[in-house]
């Protein structure tokens, strides 16, 4: 069938179609089930300068190979045949590392390098296209890389959960769930899921659920979260093929008539025994417990909660997280131990599965430098401010210095004015009161969007009913209102706010894991939202944390014993008199059926309303001033962009250009080459957008006149630019048109005139022959026709003609 056929001038589609394909089909490979074309890997980086941003080109293995759904074992990546063999080889080692299998190939069409880590003599070798191994003989290699046994084959080839609509678990999804399921069928009871906020964890836990439950490995489940949204969220959406097996559990009662149940924590737990439902039923009723968000109160030894996972000890249990906690005093390594599997924020940015960001940082006067009261000043109530330097930790919480509040609400309705002001906003606050205020002042200042509904700006805080109802409508896509919520803890962790593009922090945030909860708070993509990033204006230089290295590394353990806790009534005491939002399904130590909210305190946050016993709080000074009159100012706003390494850069996009093309062409003269032999011009622009390149924004940053092949020049290389006219000019000057009569003259010079004006893209699609100037010579069939023999080949041999005659001053 391909005798006599000349490789050299085939496609790489053809290459695959022809050669490779049919090699691997007589291999034995089933077509419909263990081989996949164009495979997705990454969804291709966003990156973003201004308010712009662009895609980087998707990664797509060629052909991934399948022992059967959900199970990979090989990656062939393909070439055209005017590369070697090998050429592809390390694209496809860098697929199959991602997909956790041993087996990588390249190809060109005349045979495949075979890489196998599985062969210790001989890692690489060159086969031909007729001894492409079969999925059986690649199985069984896999399975001794491995150590499986025969007995835990039925656990380990179980398949996935399939809709019938074609979705699929990504990359690292497989991982995480090919890993589960191998280490319980090797007896490992204690597993920890690390995995960035919107990638999926519930999703992964599904179909780590699903295979246990299929193979009848476990037949009584519990998946436990801590908040109603999340239980119902799992209820409706990714549980919901669990059918009629599963229950929520409610009231007093587990019912063993089912087995998959949805528990939550507060709701299995309480100071009175008869809230303990966990305890109604035997230590053995469940086999397998998967805890959601694990860092927060399963994690502490001395938790209520601690207490259901103690229970039922004998059971296989599995902790998801995005953000494991390692302190002095709670440890999830400790008792899941270390990760089997975890997928980063910085990974999932770069694979293009998360949202980048950029980060403006607000640096206000009296946060910097200060703010200490003149003698005698008063506050709003008449007492005397307490004489001292006031610094930007006491500020919502000691001091309320109302022009701060003011300047801050400005800058956020500013930047939303500027760019966007149906944004959906969240503006991080020290607590509930501090949340109050600043919805007042963002109330003020947008009163034309105010008048279009008294929902713009919501507090949404764990106290108030109308707020916390507002939640779902800001989460839900189709909704327009509240577009602003202000917070304090309630919106940290466990808010599916897709939509949200711009996350405000006035919050002073100490903790790495409850900075990266409010981060993921913007970190999905919703494409159709056209939110493909998001924006943190930062007013408390919280995103210093961004270049803590544990911000986006490895968790390490540094628990090294278990002192005495605070007593849960003083830990209790010290939220309510900061005045802050009680979150009681964060908080690993507070019971939440044994706490009576004192309404007084809880309203206001003043001492006096509540009374401690505590001798060094019964004296007559307000626990927090209230003053005006302050003179406040922005210093400093800096801009800084997720950079290609994870880390923030304060650049220019005319810098990342420069620094993102030096890596893909090592010279100018490498680059002029690249472009003179590009059949059409636009395939360069093309990928250079898929690397990053934002056009708009360097015609921003350098002029709109220039053509895209004289910006790189210039950006990169420092090459003196020529703009479209210039260019155009030169060929005039030239007599370049002398050599052609007729209509063909007449469209070339006005193509040109048309390059001129609009740039290389618009002279290579034809299709610009359909609309003026060019209709004043007929139809697209006639130009063809009176002025280029009647051939399209011709007419676009005519077109590459020009552009080199366009180009050919920078050829050196």
């Amino acid at each position: 069938m391909t005798s006599g056929i000349n490789k050299a001038k085939l496609s790489e589609t053809d290459i695959i179609t022809k050669f490779i394909l049919p090699a691997v089909k007589n291999a034995g490979w089933d077509d419909r089930t263990q081989i996949r074309q164009e495979f997705p890997v990454t969804d291709g980086k966003v990156v973003v300068r201004g308010q712009v941003a662009a895609r980087q080109k998707a990664r797509r293995a060629d052909i991934a190979l399948f022992y059967k759904d959900g199970m990979p074992l090989a990656v062939i990546e393909a070439k055209s045949n005017q590369y070697s063999v090998g050429h592809g080889i390390q694209q496809s080692l860098d697929y199959a590392e991602r997909l956790g299998v041993p087996f990588a190939f390249a190809s060109n069409g005349n045979g495949f390098l075979f890489h196998d880590k599985t062969n210790l003599n001989q890692v690489e070798s060159e086969i031909t296209l007729d001894d492409f191994p079969s999925c059986d003989q690649l199985w069984v290699k896999f399975c001794e890389w491995k150590g499986y046994r025969n007995d835990q084959l039925p656990l380990l080839t179980q398949s996935y959960h399939s809709d019938g609509e074609g979705k699929a678990p990504r990359y690292y999804q497989m991982q995480a769930i090919n890993r589960s399921i191998e280490a319980v069928a090797k007896g490992q009871n204690r597993l920890l899921l690390v995995m960035a906020t919107g990638t999926g964890k519930t999703y992964t836990a599904f179909q780590i659920i699903w295979r246990l439950w299929k193979a009848k490995q476990k037949k009584r489940i519990l998946f436990l979260a801590d908040r109603n949204a999340l239980i119902d969220q799992t209820f409706i959406n990714d549980f919901q093929p669990f059918g009629t097996a599963m229950t929520k559990i409610k009231g007093h009662k587990i019912d063993p008539a089912y087995e998959i149940h949805l528990g939550l924590y507060q709701g299995m737990t309480g100071t009175e025994e008869i809230q303990k439902v966990y305890k109604k039923v035997s230590p053995d009723f469940f086999d397998l417990i998967v805890i959601d968000e694990c860092h927060r109160g399963s994690a502490a030894e001395d938790s209520n909660w601690r207490d259901i996972l103690d229970h039922f000890s004998g059971a296989t249990q599995i902790g998801l997280t995005a953000t494991p906690k390692e302190t002095e005093d709670v440890s999830n390594i400790e008792y899941f131990g270390e990760p089997i599997y975890t997928y980063s924020l910085k990974q999932g940015i770069e694979d293009g599965f998360l949202a980048p960001y950029k980060v403006m940082r607000v640096d206000i006067d009296v946060d910097v430098q200060g703010w200490r009261p003149e003698k005698g000043k008063l506050d709003k109530d008449g007492n005397l401010v307490d004489d001292r330097i006031y610094n930007q930790k006491d500020f919502d919480r000691n001091l309320i210095i109302d022009e701060r509040t003011q300047l801050v609400a400005q800058t956020v309705t500013n930047y939303l004015k500027r760019t966007d002001p149906m944004a959906k906003t969240i503006v991080f606050c020290n607590n509930i009161d501090h949340a109050e205020r600043m919805r007042r002042a963002l109330i003020n200042l947008n009163p034309e969007q105010v008048a279009k509904s008294d929902k713009y700006v919501m507090r949404i805080t764990g106290d108030e009913k109308e707020g916390k109802d507002q939640l779902s409508y800001f989460t839900n896509r189709k909704e327009s209102y509240p577009v602003i919520a202000t917070t304090s803890e309630l919106m940290t962790t466990g808010v599916d706010a897709k939509t949200c593009k711009l996350i405000v922090l006035d919050q002073g945030i100490q903790s790495m894991t409850k900075f990266k909860q409010i981060i993921g708070r913007g970190t999905r993509i919703d494409q159709e939202y056209n939110k493909l990033w998001f924006t943190i204006l930062d007013f408390k230089k919280a995103t210093e944390l961004f270049a803590d290295p544990r911000f986006d590394g490895d968790p390490e353990q540094v628990k090294v014993s278990t002192p005495a806790a605070f007593a849960d009534d003083a830990l209790l005491d010290e939220m309510i008199h900061e005045g802050e939002e009680i979150d009681l399904s964060q908080d690993d130590s507070i019971d939440p059926d044994s706490i009576q909210e004192p309404q007084g305190v809880y309203q206001n946050g003043h001492r006096e309303d509540y009374q401690l016993g505590d001798a060094d709080w019964n004296d007559d000074k307000p626990r927090k001033f209230h003053v005006n009159g302050v003179q406040v100012k922005a210093l400093a706003e800096r801009v800084q962009y997720y950079d290609t390494d994870g880390k923030l850069v304060t650049e220019s996009f005319k810098d990342y250009t420069r620094k993102t093309l030096a890596k893909r062409f090592a010279s100018l003269d490498e680059f002029v080459k690249t472009w003179q032999a590009a059949e059409r011009k636009q395939a360069i622009i093309d990928e250079l957008e898929e690397c990053g390149v934002i056009w708009e924004l360097l015609e921003q940053e350098v002029g709109k006149e220039l053509d895209p092949f004289d910006m790189i020049c210039h950006i990169v290389y420092d090459q003196p630019p020529l703009t479209r006219k210039e260019r155009a000019n030169q060929v005039k000057k030239r007599n370049y048109f002398t050599r052609y009569d007729g209509v063909a003259q007449e469209v070339l010079s006005r193509l040109l005139d048309k390059y001129a004006d609009a740039g290389v893209a618009e002279i290579e699609n034809i299709q610009v022959l359909k609309v003026a100037p060019f209709d004043q010579f007929g139809r697209m069939q006639e130009i063809i026709k009176k002025g280029f023999d009647g051939k399209k080949e011709t007419y676009y041999d005519a077109v590459k003609a020009l552009e080199d005659e366009l180009y050919q001053d920078q050829s050196a």
